[in-house]
């Protein structure tokens, strides 16, 4: 069923206690929520799973990484078809014998779309695992342009600023209980500073290294004003974005274009 709304977005975000390092588990009941969700929302655009949605954030990559042809990429392609949206999240991946922390987004039509994390968590070790990006991207989707980014890069301003052309930003995390604060403050910000709309999705419950996590999976505002924050435990929120209220916010507010600009090295 397609969207009767062409100014909207219908974004739904997913919010999972990730059992760690069991892939066949967790698609299982991604596959089963997934199913709710398309029941009680027929009309869906996207589905935003979290960082390393199949196996936790773990600095194991070996025995847990897949190739861009095994079974995860091919159980996201298969969902996308049959329930017509895109669906993105984060997940490990073996490629030119290094390891990549990548945000992979699959639309209805088979297009793919990858980003590999730029900024590497030192202080957990996943600089010594997995290798980084070096590339933002940006994807094009029924009219929107998303810029995804990955758990960490959300401390990166300069990284995540907008040059005019993002209307979305959405990053995928395992960000834990102990600096929800951040997490919390940091995408706020980056919807403000950047006047977009700004998507967290993040994981709840207790990884292998004891480390706790509250989800608070949100959708912020481009005036940073909160349309939607999850509670602390798994389910999914659906919100709705509109392209004329945020084209019409960026014209009354023409703040981005009194931006300095810069080159990252």
């Amino acid at each position: 069923m397609k969207n009767k709304h062409p100014d909207e977005l219908i974004v739904a975000l997913v919010q999972h206690d990730i059992i760690w390092e069991d892939k066949e588990s967790n698609l299982t009941h991604y596959t089963q929520l997934i199913d709710v969700i398309k029941e009680e929302h027929p009309v869906i655009d996207l589905v935003v799973l979290p960082e390393m949605f199949t196996t936790g954030f773990t600095m194991n990559p070996a025995p847990n990484a897949e190739t861009m042809e095994d079974a995860t990429i091919e159980w996201m392609k298969e969902l996308a078809a049959e329930m017509e949206f895109a669906i993105c999240a984060s997940l490990i991946i073996h490629e030119n014998g290094t390891y990549h922390n990548r945000f992979v987004f699959i639309t209805q039509e088979q297009e793919i779309y990858t980003y590999d994390k730029r900024h590497l968590f030192a202080y957990a070790g996943e600089d010594a695992q997995y290798t980084a990006g070096n590339a933002k991207v940006q994807i094009p989707y029924k009219g929107w342009n998303i810029s995804p980014f990955i758990c960490y890069d959300l401390r990166f301003p300069v990284w995540c600023r907008n040059t005019g052309d993002t209307d979305v930003m959405l990053f995928v995390a395992n960000w834990p209980e102990i600096r929800i604060h951040h997490w919390n403050t940091l995408l706020a910000a980056r919807a403000i500073e950047n006047q977009c709309y700004t998507i967290g999705v993040n994981r709840i419950g207790t990884d292998s290294n004891n480390l706790n996590y509250v989800g608070s999976s949100a959708v912020y505002h481009p005036s940073g004003a909160t349309m939607c924050h999850m509670p602390h435990h798994s389910g999914y929120e659906v919100v709705r974005l509109h392209k004329s209220e945020l084209d019409a916010y960026r014209e009354k507010l023409p703040f981005l274009k009194d931006a300095d600009t810069f080159k990252i090295d």
